[in-house]
């Protein structure tokens, strides 16, 4: 038998998960990883510690499914985005620690080149909307405040990538320096209409092109790797909002996914050509395969699960994050609590770098259970906002909401979510569909899979979730909602 091998690196932990011909995850491996916050709103990873706890879970996973490297047919990789990495070239170490798409270190720097010019430029050729979330910032960061990484640079003694091209390099034993268009669109760096990365922009953020890796598509093969007792080919690439809509069968223009993981992100094939946003959104490269470049627009929402990992960790209301579901339910509301979890600003569709976490409504009748389902309905009401400008974009009425990602598992949450958006949220048979759809990227490119509709077929689903609350109801919640999410904004300002 053969199998695919997924790599799912993540925000808070690494995985692999081996897939056989029929889509099934056979196995899976999980190593969560130390998150580091030296000032208020910086957020680093040790990149060292990634890779060793991604190379931990490979050889865990084909340890445990008694596989051999031999039965390996490729690897894909999928990966948490934006998160800015610069090593040696030489020596493969790391300059500093991971800088992470959570950090607004760079806030500042983002509002003194807020002008008109710079963002409807950034806007034009990149796709984005200029902010500390991206990579371009954190890379120009890093090279004028560790002393000699500019110098270093320009002379191409040193390699900057997203955790793909980190995990890439370690893999290939430093031999390939490489990403796909899924992630380096989302640097700030790379024009999406010229499939490369863009001069002017890095003109103005003062990057050097000799640090930048290679752009190659989604599902080709990359390099190969030894380091598991057999040459095995590293063959798919993509971040991993891009690999969750491609194993979500999103593949046709107005299908819709939502991710529920550290972050939400939904987003919604657009087509063969990108729909630039009015209301705020993104327009990102999907995936580029046999040389076709798929775009999608997508809604980045900053805090989700992490909500739910802050009341175990900050604030110790729950053991683990599975018992939230069942704390919420000891109430049959919030009680008037609404929670804007915005401890690192807000995403789309408000772009407030400067909001801030707040919970509004408190009496003394407020109990943990209140609080715990306040956290639960402020995820789904930051999708509710996202699902609302995209369809003012494109003028299209989703027909469902395809789900995925740690929170989806919440029956609660999912059913709260097809409330509020009045829409029907389907949640997948198998909801690794991140790792997935690296597999699938993967196994595209040697032949494991022949064509999209093969892998079409194997797609079911688990649960429907269909609204059940009445329109007044819905409109009474959205308005609390908005009134506590204006409180919240510019707060650090």
């Amino acid at each position: 038998m053969k199998f695919i091998l997924a790599l799912d690196q993540g925000t808070t932990s690494s995985r692999a998960i081996l897939f056989d011909a029929a889509g099934v995850a056979i196995a899976a491996a999980q190593q969560e990883f130390k998150q580091y916050f030296p000032k208020p709103g910086w957020v680093e990873h040790d990149p060292e510690e990634i890779w060793d706890s991604q190379l931990a879970t490979a050889r865990a996973v084909l340890r445990d499914a008694q596989v051999e490297a031999r039965q390996i047919a490729a690897i894909g990789i999928t990966n948490q985005r934006e998160t800015t990495i610069v090593w040696d070239r030489r020596t493969g170490a790391a300059v500093c620690n991971a800088i992470v798409w959570q950090d607004r270190r760079t806030a500042d720097a983002c509002d003194k080149l807020r002008t008109t010019h710079a963002t409807r430029m950034i806007r034009r050729k990149s796709g984005l909307i200029l902010d500390a979330y991206f990579s371009a910032t954190k890379l120009q960061w890093i090279l004028k405040h560790v002393k000699g990484t500019r110098q270093r640079a320009a002379r191409g003694e040193l390699a900057f990538g997203t955790v793909d091209s980190w995990l890439l390099w370690k893999l290939t034993n430093g031999r390939v320096h490489a990403t796909d268009p899924s992630n380096a669109c989302r640097t700030m760096l790379f024009n999406i209409h010229k499939d490369q990365w863009d001069h002017k922009l890095l003109e103005m953020f003062d990057i050097p092109l000799e640090i930048l890796p290679d752009v190659r598509s989604s599902s080709e093969v990359f390099g190969s790797t030894d380091l598991f007792g057999a040459e095995i080919p590293v063959a798919g690439i993509a971040g991993d909002q891009s690999a969750a809509l491609f194993g979500q069968m999103c593949h046709k223009p107005g299908m819709v996914k939502n991710t529920y993981g550290t972050g939400c992100f939904m987003l919604m094939h657009t087509g063969d050509k990108p729909v630039t946003s009015k209301n705020n959104l993104l327009t990102s490269v999907a995936w580029k395969i046999n040389g076709k470049t798929e775009y999608a627009l997508e809604g980045s929402i900053f805090i989700a699960g992490a909500v739910v990992q802050w009341l175990r960790d900050g604030l110790g209301i729950i053991r683990k994050s599975e018992d939230i579901e069942s704390l919420a339910r000891e109430v049959p509301d919030s009680g008037g609590i609404v929670v804007v979890p915005a401890f690192a600003g807000l995403g789309a569709p408000h772009w407030d770098a400067w909001a801030r976490g707040l919970i509004i409504g408190l009496t003394r009748g407020t109990t943990s259970a209140h609080i715990a389902r306040a956290a639960l309905e402020s995820i789904a009401f930051q999708v509710s906002d996202v699902l609302t400008a995209m369809q003012a974009d494109t003028k299209l009425r989703v027909r469902e909401l395809r789900v995925d990602g740690g929170a989806s598992a919440n029956n609660l949450l999912m059913q709260f979510q097809a409330d509020l958006l009045d829409v029907p949220v389907v949640r997948p048979v198998v909801q690794e569909t991140t790792a997935l759809g690296a597999a699938y990227l993967a196994g595209l490119a040697v032949g494991f899979w022949k064509n999209k509709r093969e892998i079409d077929s194997q797609w079911k689903a688990d649960a429907r979730f269909t609204s059940a609350m009445k329109n007044s109801e819905r409109d009474v919640k959205t308005q609390l909602w908005k009134r506590a999410l204006e409180r919240s904004k510019a707060w650090e300002q």
